[in-house]
């Protein structure tokens, strides 16, 4: 068993928390330390039974100790990435957490840092890149591709072939189109149907979905996509 810290200790980080709890009752996996968060109030303090152990730049304080970055909101939809480049770790100190009743179909790929809910199903062929949160009941169909740091809320349902550029948020029950493109940190509103294409930096709202007005992810980072991996 390694031991895993969750970063962050919102309403996603104790989901997390949980889900790494069913991991550990299939197959013992994860020693789960706590939290690390940056807000002093919560510092020791518990939540989901766990503690808060320190601020979030406490994690080089535990070279050996696995990391999963948890944070986020439909209002600063770039804080997960942001702390990604903050605390510059290589891939292999993060976790990948699939919860045991999420169903991984045959080709999928996931990146380090992704979080797989209770209830998600990949069903063919998906690629899902690094630190990608996924929400329970969640349906990606086959030859999906997915980019860092894309946010998919509960009950997002994408047809085949869509890609997902970096930073994309599907907010709930928002359906997706086949073969359609949703730009990167653009925002999907909840129970939105989206049939044509959504360009970068876009909210979009409806049913068809239409554009509402620039999106505001939050206070971005550089990031560099590499085009060849998710195309469109």
């Amino acid at each position: 068993m390694r031991d895993l810290v969750i970063v962050g200790a919102g309403g996603f980080a104790r989901e997390t928390a949980a889900a790494v709890r069913a991991v550990n009752e299939v197959r013992p996996t994860w020693r789960l330390r706590g939290f690390l968060d940056d807000d002093p109030a919560l510092h020791g303090t518990e939540r989901a039974g766990l503690p808060i152990l320190g601020a979030i730049d406490g994690l080089v304080e535990l070279p050996g100790t696995a990391a999963v970055v948890c944070v986020g909101n439909p209002g600063d939809y770039a804080a997960r990435q942001r702390i990604v480049q903050r605390l510059g770790l290589p891939a292999e100190r993060y976790a990948t957490i699939v919860h045991p009743a999420a169903d991984v179909g045959a080709g999928s790929s996931l990146g380090p840092g992704t979080v797989l809910l209770a209830g998600v199903v990949l069903t063919a062929d998906v690629t899902v890149g690094a630190h990608v949160a996924v929400m329970p009941q969640v349906v990606l169909t086959h030859d999906d591709r997915v980019a860092d740091h894309v946010t998919l809320a509960s009950g997002v349902r994408v047809g085949g072939g869509v890609v997902l550029h970096t930073g994309a948020y599907l907010g709930a029950g928002a359906l997706i189109r086949e073969a359609v493109t949703v730009g990167e940190w653009s925002l999907v509103g909840m129970g939105s149907v989206v049939v044509c294409d959504v360009p970068s930096g876009e909210v979009w709202v409806g049913s068809p979905a239409r554009r509402l007005r620039a999106a505001r992810p939050g206070r971005l980072a550089p990031v560099a996509e590499p085009a060849a991996a998710y195309g469109k």
